[in-house]
């Protein structure tokens, strides 16, 4: 495997986690009007986005594979977790 393929490779694994959390992040403040800890909505998106790969990482070593539902379930646990943790003060 080449490094244009590695790299490929885990950029399709993040790519469901940096999605998520961006659109977490640009989205909350739409239906919680409290200002999050993370003061800018591109600093809020890369800590969602970040607890999520971590969710699919872990789910990827627990499991032994990546693409179950549980892994997925982690991710959005992650990134929920993540953005409340935020808005709360």
């Amino acid at each position: 495997m080449g490094l244009f393929d590695l790299l490929n490779h885990l950029l399709n694994f993040v790519a469901p986690a940096l999605a998520l959390g961006c659109l977490l992040a640009f989205v909350a403040p739409v239906f919680y009007r409290k200002q999050s800890l993370a003061r800018g909505r591109i600093a809020q998106a890369a800590i969602n986005s970040v607890a999520g790969a971590l969710a699919l990482g872990l789910a990827l070593w627990l499991l032994g594979r990546d693409g179950k539902m549980a892994g997925y379930a982690a991710l959005v646990l992650a990134t929920a977790t993540s953005q409340w943790w935020a808005l709360r003060r």
